[in-house]
């Protein structure tokens, strides 16, 4: 994951990283890995999260953000979808930490209570803990 943040614009990797931190405490245990070669996720029995860097802003997916109320109005896109919604953060955007803390914290006990959450199977893809991937370690994302 590193490599993929270290790759951006500053203001994309300072964003990127605390976007990693805020996942992190929201519950220690989730994971980092690498799906589809280079796209991050955040997995902890099942998807919770995505970071997506496009040219003018950054896409935090959220995973089963349907089923989770979103009081705040942090969500940008995706309302309607049943999978996953969308946080976009342009550049100079604040983090609403307490917020999205809550918001991922919600997201992690559904996906927890839903029996392992989205499966993840047929995905290929590369565990990391804030480590960079090389081609030979690669593992199949948790179940």
């Amino acid at each position: 994951m590193d490599a993929y943040i270290d790759a951006l614009p500053p203001w994309q990797q300072a964003l990127c990283r605390e976007l990693r931190d805020v996942l992190h405490e929201a519950d220690p245990e989730m994971e980092e890995v690498i799906k589809r070669r280079v796209q991050p996720y955040f997995v902890l029995h099942g998807n919770v999260a995505a970071l997506l860097a496009a040219r003018s802003h950054v896409n935090l997916f959220v995973y089963d953000g349907a089923i989770v109320p979103d009081p705040h109005g942090l969500i940008t896109a995706g309302h309607d979808n049943q999978t996953a919604r969308t946080i976009a953060f342009r550049e100079g955007d604040p983090v609403r930490r307490p917020e999205l803390l809550a918001f991922l914290r919600a997201i992690v006990a559904d996906t927890a209570r839903a029996a392992g959450g989205r499966s993840s199977a047929g995905a290929r893809s590369d565990r990391v803990r804030g480590q960079p991937v090389s081609a030979t370690q690669s593992s199949r994302a948790p179940t």
